[in-house]
């Protein structure tokens, strides 16, 4: 069994560098988002093929056997063009399926993007109760009985009772000496983030732009739960007006109406105020959009939100702009002329999926 293990294990090695040396196109594909578990992920790569040998029927002849002419192929028998003639025996290529923890994935994309871990901003941590195995009660399971506690209560209780014989010392516990070991309540400081998702979903932006922003939020998530202990993400949708959305609901909305920006930053600043104070969270918002807003007067307000409100109160706000055939991409040259090289905003264009890397880079690569 110790050498299968082994094997096991250097196969599963084999399989996490191919996954390695192929991360830049998943990077930029939707082949992970459907295989997605609370832990982990289900990553498809290339069929991994032991040779082996494969006899022939007995008694028949062919390369190997018999009188073989020279120059003979040795091709399988059945060989043909792909998708061509009727049902034969020629094995198909399949892919293989390993599921590789989320925690794994999150060290993968960062050695890949060069990451540096995060660093908390401030005092922002929550405390948490963490039971440590340091209490005693009367009651429990075998397996937490407390014998030197238990020996010590048998001792006092017989001597107490007078029957203690120095010249033949027994201790007999009894029911009410023993003692187990039991959990005590314990704070600790556990650092924690919120990530807020913000997305244009007016009829500028369609099904393509929709994907580009599902890739970039799933890397984000995930590199960002390997930095927190407790992470929470928000979504909210917005047109010419904001709502608090689920997850799903988030990803499939269906395209309508006009733009106004300010409307999601307002909501965004509403949440963050009511559950998210900035004294106990790390907080991390994110906006999608083709760069359209319905007015220069709106964007004057998103700019006020963003330097008198949301900028104090976060660790870093991302706006990452999606191109669009409808979008004029005029947002974030706004920002940009507005913050100039201000650390706490980062933005990025993204004409392709072949750039949601150097836009995840961007966003993730200061360690804010």
């Amino acid at each position: 069994m110790d050498r299968i293990e082994a094997d096991r294990a250097r196969f599963r090695e084999i399989v996490r560098g191919r996954i390695r040396t192929d991360l830049g196109r998943y990077l930029s594909t939707t082949e992970l988002l459907a295989r997605v578990g609370e832990q982990a992920v289900s990553v498809p790569i290339p069929q991994v093929e032991l040779p082996r040998f494969e006899f022939a029927p007995s008694g028949e002849e062919g390369p190997g056997q018999g009188g073989g002419a020279r120059n003979e192929s040795s091709s399988p028998r059945g060989d043909g063009k792909a998708g061509e003639g009727a049902a034969g025996d020629v094995l198909g290529q399949h892919a293989l399926e390993v599921e590789v923890e989320l925690d794994e994935l999150a060290d993968m994309l960062g050695r890949e993007l060069g990451l540096p871990h995060i660093q908390p901003r401030g005092r922002r941590e929550l405390e948490s109760e963490g039971a440590r195995y340091s209490g005693l009660r009367s009651r429990g399971p075998d397996s937490l009985r407390h014998a030197r506690r238990t020996f010590s209560a048998a001792l006092r209780r017989t001597i107490a009772s007078g029957a203690w014989d120095p010249a033949q010392p027994r201790v007999v516990p009894e029911r009410d000496d023993l003692r187990f070991r039991a959990p005590r309540p314990a704070l600790r400081p556990q650092s924690s983030a919120v990530v807020f998702h913000m997305m244009d979903v007016s009829g500028s932006m369609g099904r393509e732009q929709k994907e580009i922003v599902r890739l970039e939020a799933f890397w984000i998530d995930t590199w960002l739960r390997s930095q927190y202990r407790n992470l929470e993400v928000v979504y909210i949708v917005h047109d010419a007006a904001a709502k608090l959305v689920d997850h799903d609901t988030f990803f499939h909305l269906r395209e309508s109406g006009g733009t106004r920006i300010s409307s999601a930053y307002e909501l965004c600043l509403q949440v963050m105020r009511e559950r998210y104070p900035q004294e106990q969270w790390n907080v991390y918002p994110f906006h999608y959009s083709d760069g359209d807003n319905w007015s220069a007067r709106d964007t004057e307000r998103c700019v006020e939100l963003l330097g008198t409100e949301l900028l104090p109160r976060v660790n870093q706000f991302c706006y990452g702009q999606v191109r669009s055939a409808y979008g004029s991409g005029q947002f974030k040259k706004d920002l940009d002329l507005a913050f100039g090289a201000d650390p706490r905003l980062v933005t990025t264009n993204v004409a392709e999926r072949g750039e949601v890397m150097s836009a995840i880079r961007a966003f993730l690569g200061s360690g804010r």
